[in-house]
């Protein structure tokens, strides 16, 4: 690999005002912050992270940690790529934005680098995030079968435990009971199926005698639903934020399978498993198929801006064509393919290649699955599950009745690892009572020794948590 280019020469704390104290700065934070997706005890003594360099940040205090998770599952590259930053500085000076009600270079570019990354023809609409580049997609889907004379179809299957955002539909489509209580009703249309959860087979099967029977529940439910009432199927590669939940080898190609049957278009959300992080440019390539339509975000810019898109196969995009009032898709995002956005995520696909960085999490991948495999004799580790470069570690109370760790159990893991310097996640908000799910998902940039480094840690967190749950 070539040798990276960092920021690692910037020294000091950006930003911070001299004689500014740490507890000011939390003061202000409680003062006038609301944090994402943690309950107010959990928020009122953040960390405030101020620096960034390589695979490491730093807080207010000085305090130097490993991000296992890459923030959340995005900076892929690292945070201190300066060639990134220069892209973007360099696309400001020129035009900073224009909107793509017209166009501009840095999203041709981008467009082509996409097409040329899915290995197809396809047609890219650009929003700011995941969350708007599903609902893209769902628009899409039902526009699509409408103009084709087929307007009863508006219903969108996706997978129980997926998360696939937070705005109206994205939430609807996705498959996480608690991140919705209090929110509904959301938008209609969504019907939800078993996830193939090999470990908690909904089936009561195992792997290697089930005939794959979570994809052809697929089927069933299509047939259910009546088949041309359903316009499309959307689901990860791998779930992911669910719990990092990865299906047998073959059920991928059998739900392109049952979509072909059946008319319905198959939209892959590879907002964390693409760009690299599966071991291949996206996660379905693994797998061997060809979506309808593909949304990614996150890793696009290693996210450094924020950039979405939605990709469709150019035969999708003929129906589109028309020349009747309602044919157009009828869509605007203000800030959707920002120009300083595409610059940064034109270069970061340079990198990624030139560096050859999906070769590395391939590699990565391996190593991790190395350091942790170990873990997987520990009496509280259930399962242990790899996509790529990410991993999840199942925690039970009980290894023979599966039943899962409580969450101060979980909880104190996490901690542990925290005070020892790595930063690992979870899935949160999914299941009441099965958010025991540890996740970790590294910056493409970190060492073999660091991978290491991870694993020893999460040993040590994870024995001292052992001890005070059976003390107690």
């Amino acid at each position: 690999m070539l040798e990276q280019e960092t920021l690692r020469e910037t020294s000091g704390r950006p930003n911070l005002p001299e004689g500014r104290e740490t507890r000011e700065w939390i003061e202000k934070d409680r003062r006038y912050v609301w944090h994402h997706i943690q309950p107010y005890v959990a928020s009122r003594d953040p960390m405030v992270v101020v620096k960034g360099d390589g695979a490491w940040v730093e807080d207010l205090e000085g305090n130097r940690y490993l991000d296992a998770m890459s923030g959340l599952w995005c900076v892929n590259l690292g945070y201190s790529q300066k060639a990134l930053a220069e892209a973007a500085y360099q696309q400001l000076l020129e035009m900073p934005y224009f909107p793509l009600t017209q166009s501009h270079l840095p999203a041709i570019r981008l467009s082509e680098k996409l097409n040329e990354w899915l290995g197809g023809d396809y047609r890219v609409f650009y929003s700011n995030s995941g969350s708007e580049a599903n609902e893209v997609a769902f628009k899409i889907a039902r526009q699509y079968h409408a103009q084709r004379g087929e307007p009863t179809r508006w219903k969108i299957l996706s997978r129980y435990r997926a998360y696939h955002g937070n705005s109206a539909g994205a939430l609807a489509a996705t498959g996480q009971a608690q991140r919705k209580y209090r929110y509904e009703p959301l938008a209609p249309g969504f019907v939800h199926v078993p996830p193939p959860y090999c470990y908690r087979c909904p089936f009561g099967q195992t792997h290697g005698a089930c005939g794959i029977e979570c994809a052809s529940a697929i089927e069933q439910v299509i047939n259910w639903e009546e088949p041309k009432t359903v316009a499309a199927v959307i689901m990860e590669p791998t779930i992911t934020g669910g719990g990092v939940i990865a299906p047998p080898p073959e059920y991928l190609g059998r739900v392109r399978e049952i979509c072909d049957k059946y008319g319905v278009l198959l939209i892959i959300d590879e907002v964390i498993c693409g760009f690299g992080r599966s071991g291949r440019r996206f996660g379905h390539q693994n797998y061997g198929v060809q979506p309808d339509i593909v949304t990614m975000a996150k890793g696009i810019t290693s996210a450094y801006l924020p950039l979405s898109a939605t990709a469709v196969r150019e035969e999708l995009f003929e129906a589109f064509k028309e020349d009747e009032p309602y044919a157009h898709f009828r869509h605007v995002n203000t800030f959707g393919g920002n120009a300083t956005a595409c610059a940064l995520a034109v270069k970061t696909l340079e990198l990624m290649d030139e560096r050859e960085y999906v070769k590395r999490a391939e590699e990565l991948g391996e190593r991790l699955r190395e350091a942790l495999e170990p873990l997987a004799a520990h009496p509280n580790v259930g399962d242990l599950r790899f996509f790529g470069f990410m991993a999840g570690i199942e925690l039970v109370a009980d290894k023979a009745t599966k039943e899962p760790a409580p969450s101060n159990f979980v909880g104190k893991v996490i901690a542990g690892c925290k005070r020892r310097g790595v930063i690992i996640g979870k899935n949160s908000d999914t299941v009441p009572q099965f958010n025991n799910v540890l996740t970790i998902a590294p910056p493409f940039v970190v060492t073999d020794e660091e991978v290491r480094l991870i694993a020893a840690v999460l040993g040590e967190a994870l024995e001292e948590a052992s001890d005070k749950f059976r003390d107690e």
